[in-house]
C-alpha cells in the first residue's frame, strides 16, 4: 500500500470531477494544485505548524466533495442571521443557495456573488484568489482546495466604494461524510471600506476547508468577523491569506465556539508603508474538542502596526492551541508590533500550547509578545458567591467576562458587539466549564 493511501479518494474525486468550462488559467492551476497536494501528503506532527494539531479525525474518515445535493430553509439559516446585514450571501454544504440569500442593491462599483457566479460572469475577478503557492507552497489543505473548490464567494470593490451596511456570509454544513472546498476572495481597492461577518455552523459529520485570500489595498479599510460554530462532529480548517498595501487597515476578529476539531490560521503581509493590522480573537472549548489559532504577520514594509490579543478557554478534556509568528525584515523600520496570548485551563485534563515568537531583523522597532496559562482567579469566584450568586452562575460570569475583554477591542460598533456578544452566551449556556 502506497505511503499516502490515505490520499486516494481526494485525487480520485479529482479525477471524477464533471467538465466544466473553465479558463485554461484555471485548469493548470488545479493540474498543479492536486500533484502538489500528492506530494506534500498530510502534515505531521515532526512539522513545528502542525507539532500540536491532532489530524486522526479527518485522516480516519474520506471527506470527499459535497454534491450539494442538501437543501436547507430559512429556519436553518435563521438562528445564524446578523440582524444588521445590509447583503446576505449563504451557501449549503459549499454551493451558492439563491434561496436564502438577499444580497440587495450594490453601489456601482462593488461586485458580491458566489466564487462559481464570478468564474461564469467575471472570471478576471476569481484569479487573484488562486496563486502560484497553492501548486509549489507547503499548504496541503490549501493546494487540496485549489484542485477540488467549486464555490465560494468573492466581494471586490472598486477604489473609493464604500459599503455603509455589512455583508454577510453564512456556510451551513449539512452533508455527512462530505467536504466543503470553499475558496473566497475579499478585493478591497484604494481607498474602498466595507465590513463583513462570517459564520460556519451545520449539523453532522463534515469537512469545512476554507481559503480565502483578503486583498486591502492603499488606504482601503476592512473589518472582517467570522463565528466558527460547527457541528460538535464536524472539521472546520481555514487558511487566509492577508495582503495590505499602504496606509491599509485590516482589523480581524475570530468567535471559535465548535467543530470536534478546528483551525483557523492566517498569513499577514505588509506589502505598503504605514499600514495596520489588528488580529483579535476567543476559543472556547469543552469536551474533547481541539481548537488552534496560527498566525504568522510578515512584516516587509516600514512603519507600519499590528495588534494581536487572543484568548482561549478549555475546559473537560478539551485542547487549545495559540501558535503566532511576528517577523520584522530588516527593510521594515519603526515597526511597532504586540503580541499577547491569555488562556484559561478549568479542567484538570484539559490542556492549553501557547507559542508566541517574534523573528526582529531591524532595529528601530518597538515589538512584544506575552502568553499566560491559569485558572479562574479565586478571590473574583470567592466575591461573587459571598454575594449570594451560585458558584456556576459565578464561573460562567468570570468566564463571559474573560472572553467578552477580546470582543470590546471591536471599539465602533455595538450591534456586531452584541452579535457575538449573544453567540459566547448561548455556547455559555450549555455549561460554563
Amino acid at each position: 500500500m502506497s505511503a499516502f493511501a490515505d490520499l486516494e479518494p481526494y485525487v480520485e474525486a479529482f479525477k471524477a470531477r464533471p467538465e466544466a468550462a473553465e479558463p485554461a488559467w484555471l485548469a493548470r492551476r488545479r493540474e498543479g494544485a492536486i500533484r502538489r497536494f500528492s506530494e506534500l501528503g498530510w502534515p505531521s506532527r515532526k512539522q513545528e505548524a502542525w507539532r500540536f494539531t491532532d489530524l486522526r479525525p479527518l485522516q480516519r474518515v474520506s471527506f470527499p466533495p459535497a454534491a450539494g445535493a442538501c437543501r436547507a430553509s430559512a429556519a436553518d439559516v435563521s438562528p445564524w442571521r446578523y440582524p444588521a446585514a445590509g447583503h446576505r450571501l449563504v451557501l449549503v454544504d459549499g454551493a451558492f443557495a439563491p434561496e436564502l440569500s438577499v444580497i440587495g442593491d450594490l453601489p456601482k462599483g462593488a461586485w458580491l456573488a458566489s466564487a462559481a457566479e464570478t468564474l461564469r460572469r467575471r472570471p478576471d475577478l476569481l484569479e487573484p484568489a488562486l496563486r502560484e503557492t497553492d501548486t509549489i507552497g507547503a499548504q496541503p489543505f490549501v493546494a487540496l482546495n485549489a484542485a477540488l473548490f467549486a464555490d465560494g464567494f468573492v466581494l471586490a470593490l472598486e477604489p473609493g466604494v464604500a459599503l455603509d451596511r455589512t455583508i454577510e456570509i453564512i456556510h451551513l454544513g449539512r452533508a455527512a461524510e462530505r467536504s466543503s472546498q470553499l475558496r473566497n476572495l475579499i478585493q478591497l481597492g484604494a481607498g474602498s471600506r466595507a465590513t463583513l461577518i462570517e459564520t460556519y455552523a451545520g449539523e453532522g459529520a463534515y469537512w469545512t476547508n476554507a481559503v480565502g485570500v483578503v486583498a486591502v489595498g492603499a488606504g482601503a479599510a476592512l473589518r472582517h468577523a467570522k463565528v466558527q460554530d460547527e457541528g460538535a462532529a464536524a472539521i472546520h480548517l481555514a487558511h487566509n491569506r492577508v495582503e495590505l498595501g499602504r496606509d491599509a487597515r485590516y482589523e480581524s476578529f475570530v468567535l471559535s465556539l465548535g467543530a470536534r476539531l478546528s483551525r483557523h490560521d492566517v498569513h499577514a503581509r505588509f506589502d505598503g508603508e504605514g499600514a495596520a493590522c489588528g488580529l483579535f480573537g476567543a476559543t472556547l472549548l469543552r469536551g474533547e474538542r481541539e481548537g488552534t489559532i496560527a498566525s504568522v504577520v510578515d512584516h516587509a514594509a516600514p512603519g507600519c502596526v499590528t495588534r494581536e490579543y487572543f484568548k482561549t478557554v478549555a475546559s473537560d478534556r478539551a485542547h487549545g492551541v495559540f501558535l503566532g509568528t511576528i517577523g520584522v525584515r530588516p527593510q521594515a523600520q519603526r515597526t511597532d508590533a504586540n503580541q499577547l496570548s491569555k488562556n484559561l485551563l478549568l479542567g484538570r485534563r484539559a490542556a492549553i500550547d501557547t507559542k508566541p515568537e517574534l523573528e526582529i531583523l531591524a532595529d528601530d522597532v518597538k515589538c512584544s509578545h506575552g502568553a499566560t496559562v491559569g485558572d479562574l482567579d479565586d478571590a473574583a469566584l470567592f466575591y461573587l458567591e459571598s454575594r449570594g450568586i451560585p458558584v456556576v452562575e459565578a464561573r460562567r460570569m468570570l468566564i463571559e467576562a474573560f472572553a467578552a475583554e477580546v470582543i470590546e477591542r471591536i471599539e465602533d460598533d455595538v450591534e456586531l458587539r452584541a452579535h457575538l456578544g449573544r453567540h459566547l452566551a448561548r455556547w455559555l449556556a450549555g455549561g460554563a466549564g
